[in-house]
């Protein structure tokens, strides 16, 4: 009688609890049921635990992303004001 296992206690817990009561549900069920339906829990698992990962480093990416912007804002500010200040210096020598 094989069970539907789901894993490791870190795996355990990335996985939704409506997964986590089905597998429950399918490790109540007769042998010849279970062993129809535990694969497709298996690959229902898989695909939520790799859209969470997946999740994850979009995440990841977009606090990267604003956090570059926040850089390269401050850099034209700094640029802008620099270029301000040299103006006004030409401005004052006539060069300009």
């Amino acid at each position: 009688m094989q069970k539907t296992t789901i894993g490791s206690n870190k795996q355990h817990d990335e996985i939704p609890q409506e997964l986590r009561e089905l597998s429950s549900a399918i490790d109540a069920l007769p042998a010849r049921y279970r062993d129809t339906v535990a694969p497709a829990l298996t690959r229902a698992i898989e695909c939520s635990t790799r859209r969470r990962r997946i999740l994850n480093l979009v995440q990841e990416a977009l606090s990267q992303l604003r956090l570059d912007m926040k850089y390269l804002v401050f850099d034209l500010e700094a640029t802008r004001r620099e270029r301000d200040q040299y103006r006004e210096i030409l401005d004052k020598e006539g060069l300009l």
